[in-house]
């Protein structure tokens, strides 16, 4: 089983490295000269977060592919010898659940989802997949006045403004300005910036996106929280699936979120195909599976003091946190 996505891409591996110094040590199974498998491992330490190895830098899952069992197996015992040899708290490898259970020692933690949306030639025809209260939701959005544009490193400021204010409200932190740069330069056409204003043409939000193939990721897509009520999520949503028709992409990857959480409620509005994603978990030192998750308990009242922070604060303190929590 071969899922590939942009986290898979050389030049994403390059901007981890850019930016936070990461190394991603690669495996590979051969079988007649041909690729069977593939594993890239992302070496993170940071002081508060700990000291592991994980697929996917900064995505929802991607860096472990294969098309055999043996394939597999042969690359859990490389990243096993990996983590042993570097002494990691643990190694995680995610990607798209395949039904089956991870063999030992390796633990499941079946608590992420993605949501992939299939994308018709036509916009009416999107719409009518819509439940009656999302379409009448996106139509009175689309009649606020709200302004949608899409471009690169014009819309970069704005870009990086509008996410960075709407995670500061979220009470999680953001990447820097420079990183967003660094990925529009290193993905060059494969990524595009979008920003949403009012009839003022105050900023509202912001979101990035990530092109593999016919398949379009939603890396970051966020609504200041004052616009909620006026459904300027669903504006900004329902232009970006326009658009992905107009470039002909054929599916949209919403992004993953935390199962049974609001997020999930916002995207299954927009009937996707609900996919669980297999984070499995090698914890050499024993313990639990970290919780690195806005749910989890030992976070809240971080999460309650980050909302709190001044701009200032946020914007220095924001990426040395972040880069901990890939």
């Amino acid at each position: 089983m071969f899922s590939a996505t942009f986290t898979a891409l050389d030049s994403w591996t390059r901007l981890v490295k850019e930016i936070y110094g990461y190394e991603t040590h690669r495996f590979e199974v051969t079988q007649n000269n041909e690729a069977t498998g593939i594993l890239a491992l992302t070496h993170i330490q940071h002081p508060i977060f700990g000291n592991y190895l994980a697929t996917s830098p900064f995505g929802s899952f991607g860096g472990f592919a294969f098309s055999s069992s043996e394939a597999r197996d042969s690359l859990l015992n490389e990243a096993r010898k990996l983590a042993d040899e570097l002494k990691v708290d643990y190694a995680v490898v995610r990607f798209i659940e395949d039904n089956n259970a991870p063999p030992s020692p390796w633990i499941q933690n079946p608590i992420y989802s993605t949501y992939l949306l299939d994308i018709p030639s036509n916009p009416e025809d999107l719409m009518q997949t819509f439940g009656h209260q999302h379409r009448k939701h996106t139509r009175q959005s689309l009649r606020k006045g709200f302004k949608v544009k899409f471009g690169r490193l014009e819309l970069l400021d704005e870009t990086y403004e509008a996410l960075e204010r709407s995670m500061h409200e979220l009470g999680s932190p953001y990447h820097s300005k420079k990183y967003l740069r660094t990925m529009a330069s290193l993905l060059d056409d494969n990524l595009e910036f979008v920003v949403i204003k009012d009839e003022k043409e105050s900023l509202i939000g912001g979101a990035v996106l990530a092109y593999h193939g016919d398949t379009a990721t939603n890396l970051h897509a966020n609504i200041l929280h004052n616009y909620r009520a006026d459904y300027a999520g669903e504006c900004l949503y329902w232009n970006i699936l326009e658009h992905y028709i107009q470039k002909g992409i054929k599916t949209c990857d919403m992004g993953r979120s935390l199962n049974g959480s609001g997020n999930e409620t916002f995207k299954m509005k927009w009937k996707p195909r609900k996919v669980p994603l297999a984070y499995w978990y090698y914890l050499p030192k024993g313990g639990g599976i970290p919780e690195l998750n806005q749910k989890s308990p030992k976070f809240q009242f971080a999460i309650w003091m980050w909302k709190r922070l001044p701009a200032f604060a946020v914007r220095m303190l924001g990426p040395h946190l972040i880069r901990g929590i890939v």
